[in-house]
């Protein structure tokens, strides 16, 4: 008899509620509005906004006076708001109130002298916006993907403070802090990995390891969805990252009865309940 434990945080987040929410309302409401950028790492729910009229942007020069642009939830620097301001545009903001969070953190920590760590996904666009804000504050800082940037790209500071991407590993923060602890006479942390991060991390690590299969579910460009994966790979070597159920495959099961399925925080539930079915059939359940 096949078991499917499906994890109780797998899918939307809060802050991903609220900027797909905001974009299919502005969809529904103005017939025509752009993003800039994916709204969020998932190209399922992307192309259904596109069907409400909702693009993204690809270049300021498609955009007229009077026009809509959603900022994402991953945020934007300062100066790509006032860009789009200048030029008339209605500019509905869609970023996550917890990395609008970091943003405040990162001045307050050059406002009190600090040299900034951002531990986070070089290039990521939460990242990005994160980078604006430090330089919109005339601050100094760097970004750390892992254990080799931390040695090199921190310069020897007496003042150091530390921000995370709000999606970043709690496994890598803990020892980057140790690490920079150990290396600095003054450290001050800010811990603003959203708790959404936290507790879907906490539950892949729990369920993994008490189940045959592990089935993330989230797109392949999501930073949340490919932590959970590596996080449940780990402790689990029959895990598979997939997008949609068409991409599961019958062998994956053979001969497994209890299997796990997790998503990342832009996963929608629709999405998550078309793997669950195909799961069902492929194990030959019907109900």
């Amino acid at each position: 008899m096949v078991n499917i434990k499906v994890a109780q945080t797998a899918g939307f987040c809060f802050g991903v509620r609220i900027a797909v929410d905001m974009a299919k309302k502005a969809g529904e409401q103005l017939g025509h509005a752009y993003t800039n950028g994916p709204i969020i790492h998932n190209k399922q729910v992307v192309s259904y906004l596109e069907s409400l009229g909702v693009k993204e942007l690809q270049d300021y020069s498609q955009l007229k006076p009077g026009e809509t642009v959603i900022i994402r939830s991953h945020g934007v620097p300062p100066e790509t708001e006032r860009k789009l301001k200048s030029m008339n545009i209605n500019v509905l903001d869609a970023t996550c109130p917890f990395v609008k969070k970091v943003h405040d953190k990162v001045r307050q920590l050059v406002e009190e002298g600090y040299f900034v760590v951002i531990i986070g996904e070089e290039g990521h666009p939460e990242v990005i916006g994160t980078l604006g804000h430090l330089k919109e504050v005339n601050g100094q800082g760097v970004v750390v993907e892992n254990f080799e940037d931390l040695v090199k790209k921190v310069p020897k500071r007496n003042k150091i403070g530390v921000v995370a991407q709000t999606t970043q590993s709690e496994d890598f923060f803990r020892e980057a802090v140790g690490y920079l602890a150990e290396n600095t006479e003054e450290l001050k942390v800010f811990n603003t990995i959203c708790d959404a991060t936290s507790v879907r991390q906490e539950d892949v690590k729990k369920l993994a390891p008490t189940v045959d299969v592990m089935i993330i579910i989230g797109g392949k460009h999501s930073g949340n969805t490919q932590r959970l994966a590596q996080i449940s790979k780990a402790l689990n070597p029959n895990t598979y990252h997939i997008e949609t159920a068409d991409e599961l495959q019958k062998e994956w099961f053979e001969g497994k009865e209890n299997i796990g399925v997790s998503a990342g925080a832009s996963t929608p539930d629709w999405i998550i309940n078309q793997v669950v079915e195909k799961i069902k059939q492929l194990k030959g359940v019907y109900t």
